[in-house]
């Protein structure tokens, strides 16, 4: 091994199942706002108490038990995150059932399969459209008894149903269940093939929560203030599980948000207010081009980028300074942060609801850039790394010793290593049970108690781990140099025109990149060009501004890396990659080998555009690719 570092002790370890933390929150402080649910017709919030909690998940509970739901028994969710999610989690736990998520827009072969594998006897499914998508596989699913659909009223017959079932019989099912019992089985994105189900128990669920908690709970909200956050990250992946975990075992009020369409996201924070933000990397640089959009669409372009670059200066100098590296702003950086704070800061963070004042990155790396920006504005992201075989989180950023452009250190009673090839290891108490039905898997992932996680990363001397990729994303070119795709993907999208972007260069003489634009900084763009003459002229003018922004993209991009790693072709899609053309996971993650498959044809032309002279001796990759070229269809 080349690296290691491990965290100090952990929080007390889970005695109980989850559940238990919904009952002893309602016997402690009953009147606790828990939960906060939309009101009907209205953009209000209609807050449900611990006490109001508790009963619902019992009556919930009762219903299932008449249902002939036990113990073991494997009870799928396929939904948005929305109220129902929690109550349902919380009730299916309470009985020592397994839930298994399933993302609501997947296909009928993906909901088969997942039905399939883990053997659920029952679903749990939003509308009519998803009741279709079950009824056209239930043929194949011979343990499939139960199919429920929210939006007919299914929890409020599963209550009634259960009107005769005793409050002791699911106390007396809840105090069996035991920590290290199977509380959900979630299936990975399948970015590489057939999706696998990741045994997750209540201790490997409840640990990260436990730490987190323990450490960095007082952070989520001001002294005296009650923490809330708005959940709209998909329960079905397991960082949204690990959210719902937070909130509910840390008293942290949640609100559902289940459109992730930008409009009612941006009208459920300005309504809810939360103190806390949870998002992934994506989101946060959505926000910061939506918040560069409406600046240059006002003429305070240059105003903002002055006020971005202002914001990264200050947080670089108190980054330093937190590290014992410098003494902080100077005068000058200050009196500039202070003007711009009154000027553009807290126009930004009211856009956000006007409470949060920190928030938490995961799902992939988070550019440092960005987090930065954010930290400059007022607003710390702290970023993480977890996976779904580690029931979420197994690293944070140290308060006080918050690191930007790494993941920060191991939680708690977590150690990571990193192998000499570069792959991170993990072993702790949330790494998972192993994989459903697929021993040859489990026993490939869990080598002596480490769980070996296919990213690549490195730690550095005091413990900072840093992730540079995926093992199975490496490009290896036809000159044999290895180029990690992660961190020209991370920089391209920084530019604001730039959606997408999938680095390739397999077996081919230099690397390339498909690029998709982001429609709504296009639009804006293109509208701010005031291009005079014919139609024919003006696309001509149009198509080569575009090509020369995309180059500068491009070359942002490349002083990142080594010459030989940099990108000396690239071609823009008319489309982007998404779940109805199957080149992205409901978990917004790039499907790399469907896409290459799908755009075989445009990655060939790409590398058509210049052909490398002959020469005596090996070839030398990108001297005939002196200058990036740009392909458009």
């Amino acid at each position: 091994m080349r690296d290691t570092a491990m965290a100090p002790p952990a929080a007390p370890p889970l005695t109980a199942g989850l559940a238990d933390s919904v009952f002893e929150t309602a016997a402690r402080t009953p009147t606790l706002p828990v939960l906060a649910r939309r009101r009907p017709g209205t953009a209000g919030w209609q807050e449900v108490t611990a006490v109001e909690l508790r009963d619902e998940v019992v009556d919930l509970a009762k219903g299932f038990v008449a249902s002939g739901i036990s113990p073991g028994h494997r009870v799928a969710i396929m939904a948005r995150t929305r109220y129902e999610w929690t109550v349902l989690s919380y009730a299916l736990w309470a009985l020592g059932a397994e839930i298994v998520p399933i993302y609501p827009t997947s296909s009928r072969d993906q909901v088969a399969h997942i039905l399939r594998d883990s053997g659920c006897v029952g679903v749990v499914v939003e509308d009519e459209q998803s009741v279709m998508t079950v009824g056209s596989v239930c043929a194949s699913l011979p343990a499939l008894r139960h199919v429920w659909q929210l939006d007919s009223g299914a929890l409020e017959e599963l209550a009634r149903r259960g009107e005769h079932i005793p409050l002791t019989t699911v106390d007396s099912l809840r105090r069996i269940v035991l920590p290290d019992s199977t509380a959900a089985v979630a299936y990975t994105s399948g970015t590489s093939g057939r999706p696998l189900g990741c045994a997750l128990s209540h201790r490997g669920l409840a640990s990260p929560c436990d730490t987190l908690l323990a450490g960095w709970g007082h952070t989520a909200a001001p002294p005296g203030e009650q923490p809330s956050v708005l959940a709209f990250l998909p329960f079905s992946h397991v960082y949204g599980l690990m959210i719902q975990g937070l909130c509910v075992r840390g008293g942290i009020l949640m609100g559902h948000e289940p459109d992730l369409g930008q409009e009612a996201l941006v009208a459920a924070l300005a309504s809810f207010r939360p103190t806390y933000l949870y998002a992934v990397p994506s989101v946060y640089e959505k926000i910061y081009k939506n918040f560069l959009r409406a600046a240059q669409q006002a003429g305070r372009g240059a105003l903002f980028e002055r006020a971005a670059q202002t914001a990264r200066d200050f947080a670089t100098a108190v980054e330093r300074q937190r590290l014992g590296r410098g003494s902080g702003p100077g005068l000058d950086l200050r009196l500039q942060h202070a003007v711009f704070e009154r000027t553009v800061y807290r126009k930004l963070r009211a856009a956000l609801g006007g409470r949060v004042h920190r928030a938490t990155s995961g799902g992939s790396p988070l550019h440092r850039d960005l987090s930065l920006f954010y930290e400059g504005i007022g607003i710390y992201v702290h970023d993480g790394y977890g996976l779904t075989e580690t029931s979420g989180g197994v690293t944070m950023q140290p308060l006080g010793r918050e690191r930007s452009g790494t993941v920060g250190q191991a939680l708690p009673g977590t150690e990571i290593r990193v192998a000499d090839d570069g792959e991170i290891l993990v072993r702790g108490p949330s790494v998972f049970q192993g994989y459903v039905n697929d021993d040859g898997a489990t026993r490939a992932a869990l080598r002596g108690g480490w769980l070996a996680t296919g990213d690549l990363g490195h730690l550095d001397g005091d413990g900072y781990l840093t992730i540079t990729g995926r093992k199975k994303d490496v490009i290896i070119t036809s000159s044999g140099k290895s180029v990690s795709p992660a961190l020209l993907e991370q920089r391209l999208r920084m530019h604001p025109l730039v959606h997408q972007a999938v680095v390739v260069g397999d077996n081919r003489p230099c690397v390339g990149a498909l690029i998709t634009l982001d429609p709504d900084f296009l639009a804006h763009w293109r509208g701010g060009l005031m291009l005079q003459g014919d139609a024919p002229s003006r696309e001509a003018r149009e198509e080569n501004a575009l090509r020369d922004e995309l180059g500068r993209a491009v070359a942002a991009a490349n002083s990142a890396v080594s010459r030989s790693e940099s990108i000396r072709v690239f071609r823009v899609l008319p489309q982007p990659f998404d779940q109805a053309n199957g080149l992205l996971t409901p978990s917004m993650k790039l499907r790399r080998d469907s896409i290459v498959q799908h755009y075989a044809g445009e990655i060939d032309a790409m590398y058509a555009v210049r052909r490398p002279l002959p020469r005596q001796g090996p070839p030398e990759e990108v001297l005939a690719w002196d200058d990036a070229d740009d392909v458009f269809r």
